[in-house]
């Protein structure tokens, strides 16, 4: 049985850049959908007469062009590929003939965008899925440096930078730059990247110190991440790993129970 879950956990380590693609694949709808957003309330502005100078100023700016441009550019995942994404009733263009096909498509759209349209916002934003799609194609070099050039761009609210760190942290990994993975993924607890990566930079770092071996520091990074986020995937994960972790003879620290409130009557 343990030998089970022990190939079980293997096959999730194989698998391990789904959670990176599933944060690619939000930031689509939420760039596809803040693209639109966008072109509405230009239109609103335009119709209605008012603030013909702030359409002017955004205009000028080429923020709104830009933004339908990257819209056009990402349009390119929703194109079929055969065997994986069947073609929808009305499409025009012919399928790709595999993923990879479909990813160098993406790589050269997104590079001649953000060339015509640096100095935007959606240029910067863009810089995501460019990243991603260089990441896939095992273009790891290439993508660091676009997830690098996206965390210095982006503001530091951004709600993307999350998803970039990891995406950064992965690449790293695959050249076994594991010191590096874990700047990239100890970041990840400070840039927010909602409900989904809550607790995932520790679990990544749990996983970095396993591939260095140093299995009794992840174990106690991962038990932590089980005690203090509870109810995640990253806890989930966490306990998975430390099943096999346990499996192998590593102790496994005892968890610390959260201190109880100041104002917590003992007596």
């Amino acid at each position: 049985m343990a030998g089970t879950k022990t190939e079980k956990i293997r096959q999730q380590e194989l698998r391990q850049p789904d959670t990176f693609q599933k944060v690619g694949a939000d930031a689509r709808d939420w760039l596809i959908q803040r693209q639109k957003l966008i072109g509405v309330g230009v239109a609103v502005i335009i119709v209605g007469g008012i603030g013909v100078a702030i359409a002017s100023e955004v205009s000028k700016r080429g923020e709104v062009k830009a933004s339908q441009a990257l819209g056009q550019a990402l349009a390119i995942l929703d194109r079929a590929v055969e065997g994986v994404q069947p073609a929808q009733p009305g499409d025009t263009d012919a399928p790709f003939k595999n993923l990879k096909e479909r990813d160098e498509a993406l790589v050269t759209a997104l590079t001649d965008f953000r060339k015509e349209h640096a100095g935007t916002r959606s240029a910067t934003t863009a810089g995501l899925s460019l990243g991603e799609a260089q990441f896939r194609l095992g273009k790891f070099a290439d993508a660091q440096s676009t997830f690098t050039g996206f965390l210095k761009d982006a503001a530091a609210n951004d709600p993307l930078r999350a998803g970039a760190l990891e995406g950064q942290g992965y690449a790293f990994e695959a050249e076994k730059k594991f010191d590096e993975a874990i700047k990239s993924f100890d970041q990840m607890a400070t840039a927010g990247g909602g409900e989904f990566l809550v607790g995932m930079g520790a679990y990544h770092k749990g996983r970095m110190l396993i591939a260095q071996d140093k299995k009794e520091e992840a174990a106690s990074v991962l038990q932590k991440v089980s005690t203090d986020h509870p109810n995640t995937a990253a806890a989930r994960l966490s306990s998975e790993r430390l099943a096999v972790l346990a499996s192998q003879g590593v102790k496994i620290p005892t968890p610390v129970q959260a201190a109880p409130d100041a104002g917590t009557d003992a007596g």
